[in-house]
């Protein structure tokens, strides 16, 4: 069968990296989480303390990042490894929530991790989620999704995934980080955040995750016969 590359695009909190590992596992293609890799290389920068404004100091550290996704038998995703640790548990602490749109806005940091990008993407049979891979990374794919829903259930929804591990966290934290994000997503210089011209958009605001798989399959398999 041919294979295919298939990417979502969309705004914090949209659950795009659940949608696109869901989708991946039904078709048996790749799945690979492109904010990841962003979230991986802001816990660098904020590990060792480098300056986003320091050109020079954002060079020297990106020549000593390392990052791959290796399978977990135990959860059976994906997980990201910095310098071959796996940083998976840190990258959705608040701390790099709040440093991520920053160092990702970095052109930088973003021909570093486009690039790596593009190469997992040579054979095809992948499935990435992202802010800019229907537009940059991969604008010939042959299937694009836009995904979105209303900011306050997504807040709501950020808010329930991280209430486990941080209990003292507020709603307006995460609105606050949110409208943030979306702010310097949208509006930075290098590959902004925005939808490509054909891209399927999808509202998920009231979809259940089952609803909104079993439409998106549809659409991956119309794309691929």
């Amino acid at each position: 069968m041919k294979k295919i590359i298939i990417t979502l695009d969309g705004y914090s909190a949209c659950g795009k990296s659940t949608l696109a590992r869901q989708l991946a596992k039904e078709l048996n293609y790749v799945f690979i989480d492109s904010g990841a890799m962003y979230r991986a290389i802001a816990l660098y920068f904020l590990r060792n303390q480098i300056n986003s404004a320091n050109s020079q100091a954002v060079i020297s550290a990106l020549n000593n990042i390392t990052l791959q996704f290796k399978f977990n038998n135990t959860t059976g995703q994906s997980d990201i490894y910095l310098n071959d640790e796996n940083v998976e548990p840190f990258i959705r602490d608040m701390q790099v929530s709040e440093k991520v749109s920053e160092v990702a806005a970095l052109e930088q940091v973003r021909t570093f991790a486009v690039a790596q990008q593009q190469l997992m993407g040579i054979e095809k049979g992948i499935v990435m989620d992202g802010r800019d891979i229907g537009t940059t990374v991969f604008p010939n794919a042959a299937l694009k999704i836009f995904v979105t829903a209303d900011p306050a259930i997504r807040a709501q929804r950020r808010y329930q995934e991280l209430y486990e591990k941080n209990p003292t966290i507020t709603l307006k934290e995460i609105q606050s980080n949110l409208e943030m994000r979306d702010a310097a997503d949208s509006n930075r210089t290098v590959s902004p955040l925005r939808k490509a011209v054909d891209a399927i958009e999808l509202d998920n605001s009231l979809l259940t995750r089952e609803a909104q798989l079993t439409l998106v399959l549809q659409w991956a398999r119309n794309a691929i016969n």
